[in-house]
């Protein structure tokens, strides 16, 4: 979308120094950037490009060229992969069998969600050290509005957003594509037009003709489900859309019909919120082989418990309700939840619910995934009340904090509670023996003790 003509104005992407020709006059580098509103615009989108893969990469330079793979056994799915990966057709949210399937000899690593917290945190404070109006979407990703912030960044925000990304990739080892417009749903469709190491620019002018081709998925919040409404329709392109009356839009679809109206023609008026709601902090896994056994979903359902319980205290939130996830092995979905009387971090407690919800669901039924949730959320000052009547919140709450910092210092696998060591290793984390899935020699899997103790 970035037009050259009368009134552009541009700048290096290497060196910073102005310029609108092909290549820049001082560097000599072809990353010019060059747009007739460049320094009109306000609203960004910063995506980590390849983000799991490229921390692996990061940490382990031999990988550098090789096609990397992040994700769970054979029987999981592909969390990311790298743009080498992804000229062999793999995807995220393959399944891992596919992806192997395409790829033979890619590096399959297990996820160190951990670790990608931390350098999403790192990400994070860098950009809130240019605006504090940013909203983080995933740990990957974000909006920011630097509208206003010329005189203190001496720079118009297209210069900055250029800087900071010239910085992450400097400081932090991971590159980042970043998309810049006047309003969130623009700036998240042009930072996907140049990946990776992008950054692409969607002004006022020509948007409709912009939008037009593109295929309806691409607005979110349309997911498989209302695709095949709009297609049933006859509306598959953004330009099906926009040929529609809003209100007829609105008399089939609803709130979403008048949602799909205002986009289609780039009018979203949302702004950039930094108090942005977490609506749910989860995990799952699933199974290298189908599991029926109550004992056995139990003990695969306590380390996700902890998880969870860890993603709370680090965001400080406290949760009231507990959902409980499973996935038949003809791939139906069961969502089971509960209401607390209290909000809580627990991991015992979260546990204790979704162990009740696993009860009723365990009747022999053979599960490929189990997930854990929690939603709701009050402070975190008002989780785990102390109760006179009964003593246990309060020492389950001492037991954990002091495994939390056991943890902090000597690592995840350093202590735990002796319900995650009764059964031995998690059946998602044993090898796979499906017939149907064969193990595949060719394919390699890095989950060194030194790198990653789960």
């Amino acid at each position: 979308m970035a037009r050259g003509g009368r009134g552009v104005s541009g700048f290096c992407r290497e060196c910073f120094a102005p310029g609108e020709a092909a290549r820049c006059g001082a560097c000599g580098s072809p990353r010019m950037l060059r747009h007739a509103e460049l320094d009109r615009l306000s609203i960004a989108h910063i995506d980590c490009d390849a983000f799991y893969a490229a921390v692996e990469k990061r940490d382990d330079p031999s990988l550098r060229d090789k096609p990397v793979i992040v994700g769970g056994g054979r029987r999981g799915v592909v969390s990311t992969c790298c743009y080498v990966a992804r000229l062999y057709g793999v995807r995220s949210a393959m399944p891992m069998f596919k992806a192997l399937r395409a790829c033979p000899q890619a590096v399959v690593i297990r996820p160190r969600m951990s670790i990608y917290a931390g350098v999403a945190r790192e990400v994070r404070e860098m950009m809130r050290s240019l605006t504090p109006l940013v909203e983080p979407v995933s740990l990957d990703e974000a909006y920011l509005d630097l509208s206003g912030t010329e005189r203190l960044m001496h720079a118009s925000p297209a210069l900055t957003l250029a800087r900071l990304a010239a910085r992450i990739e400097r400081e932090i080892g991971i590159t980042v594509s970043v998309g810049l417009s006047f309003n969130k749903f623009l700036a998240k469709q042009a930072s996907e037009l140049d990946k990776p190491r992008g950054f692409a620019v969607i002004g006022r002018a020509g948007i409709r003709e912009f939008l037009a081709p593109r295929p309806v998925a691409t607005i979110l919040g349309v997911g498989k489900a209302m695709q095949a409404k709009l297609a049933d329709a006859g509306l598959q392109t953004i330009g099906d859309l926009q040929r529609e009356a809003p209100e007829d839009l609105m008399r089939r679809f609803g709130a979403m019909g008048a949602r799909l109206a205002r986009l289609a023609v780039g009018d979203d008026d949302r702004p950039v919120d930094p108090e942005g709601e977490t609506k749910s902090v989860s995990a799952e896994t699933t199974f290298n082989e189908d599991l029926r056994r109550l004992d056995e979903l139990e003990h695969e359902l306590w380390p996700l418990c902890e998880k969870v319980s860890r993603r709370l205290k680090a965001a400080g939130l406290a949760g009231r309700t507990v959902t409980l996830k499973l996935k038949t092995d003809d791939f139906h979905i069961r969502t089971r939840a509960e209401s607390l009387p209290h909000p809580t971090q627990l991991a015992e407690v979260i546990y204790r619910d979704a162990r009740e919800l696993l009860a009723r669901e365990a009747d022999g039924t053979a599960f490929r995934l189990i997930g854990v949730g929690l939603s709701h959320f009050d402070p975190p000052e008002l989780a785990d009340p102390p109760d006179l009547l009964d003593r246990r919140p309060g020492q389950v709450r001492a037991i954990e904090t002091a495994i939390d910092k056991v943890r902090a210092k000597f690592g995840e696998a350093s202590i735990g509670k002796g319900r995650g060591l009764e059964l031995g290793p998690p059946v998602s984390s044993r090898p796979a023996t499906s017939p149907a899935e064969p193990a595949r020699p060719s394919a390699h899997t890095r989950n060194s003790p030194a790198r990653d103790r789960r």
